[in-house]
């Protein structure tokens, strides 16, 4: 698995970015157009990088001042069959789909910081849904509720930033976890007390037991250990880009359901409603706040010595042979 950089290089710094990806043994692919650059000024220079090492070349780019005077563009190519690809993949340490690239995860945390009309929106769609779920004591309106709500991404970028020391990024990400639950639950309030008024929902239908849903707002110590397992899950798929193990964090945490809960306590003013809903809430929030930057945290540590551990581990079982095709 390769990653395609797209440099564009002022004239000052080209002979160092050149040294950098000619001497580099997992760099192939690499061509350079001097002059065709018009804003900035300079040459395009591209080449193919292993996934594995792609944070280090990114860092030392960085580190000849690319980043500040130039452009860096990184793709990720569905296909590369080709067989230089196959030799590079060998001798890089770990497996492409382990690697972690810091600059893109830090990236996608200032995206997921970022204040959106698209993110109020889901915010406010997902707790209606789970307002709903409460009054029909439904646990698939539940389950589609986590699924719908887009906390999770600000939560991330919280464990990013504080990790990396981006406050900025933090700070952002918490505003933005904090801001889009109480428009939602502000939205959603107003929703249940039309409901209320037009006598589509009553104190009656909160009180009345709930065997499906009442765990919504009844938190306890296995809420807490699943929001950190959620939590950690979410990250270390977030960082090694297996977006289709984001689902199952989705639909694990009391998040969206508890929020649903508050909307319609507060509506009707049911106060340990309420109390039980915002301490679900935050409990899962702290828990998946905490685990995220413990993983992180671990892999800016440990997880390179964890990838060479794993390929001396791994690599009979793997198929390889050292000949070029056999990853």
């Amino acid at each position: 698995m390769l990653e395609h950089l797209r440099l564009t290089v002022p004239p000052a710094l080209v002979d160092d970015v050149l040294d950098l990806l000619v001497d580099n043994p997992c760099v192939t692919n690499l061509v350079r157009f001097e002059g065709v650059s018009l804003v900035p000024e300079g040459d395009l220079v591209e080449c193919d990088v292993a996934r594995e090492v792609a944070t280090e070349l990114l860092d030392d780019l960085h580190d000849v001042g690319l980043s500040e005077r130039g452009g860096i563009v990184v793709l990720s190519p569905d296909n590369t069959p080709f067989a230089e690809a196959e030799r590079i993949a060998a001798i890089a340490p770990g497996d492409p789909e382990d690697a972690v690239i810091w600059p893109e995860v830090v990236e996608r945390a200032e995206g997921a910081g970022r204040p959106t009309v698209g993110y109020l929106a889901f915010s406010i769609l997902a707790v209606t849904i789970a307002a709903v779920a409460v009054i029909t004591d439904s646990p698939i309106l539940v389950v589609g509720a986590m699924v719908v709500g887009p906390e999770f991404g600000t939560v991330a970028a919280i464990s990013v930033g504080v990790v990396l020391g981006k406050w900025a990024v933090a700070g952002r990400g918490a505003l933005l976890l904090a801001g889009g639950f109480v428009v939602a639950i502000l939205a959603v309030t107003v929703l249940a007390l039309l409901a209320a008024l037009s006598g589509l929902v009553d104190a009656e239908m909160l009180s009345r037991p709930r065997p499906q849903t009442n765990f919504i707002w009844r938190p306890d110590v296995w809420s807490f250990v699943v929001a950190l397992v959620a939590g950690a899950a979410g990250v270390l798929a977030m960082t090694t880009d297996r977006d289709n193990a984001m689902v199952g964090v989705f639909i694990s945490v009391t998040t969206v359901p508890a929020a649903g809960n508050f909307s319609l306590a507060l509506a009707l003013w049911d106060v340990p409603e309420m109390v039980g809903s915002a301490q679900q809430l935050g409990v899962n929030v702290l828990g998946m706040v905490v685990s995220g930057i413990a993983v992180i945290l671990l892999q800016r540590l440990l997880w390179k010595r964890v990838l060479v551990l794993s390929d001396r581990v791994l690599h009979p079982f793997s198929g390889a042979d050292g000949q070029v095709g056999a990853r």
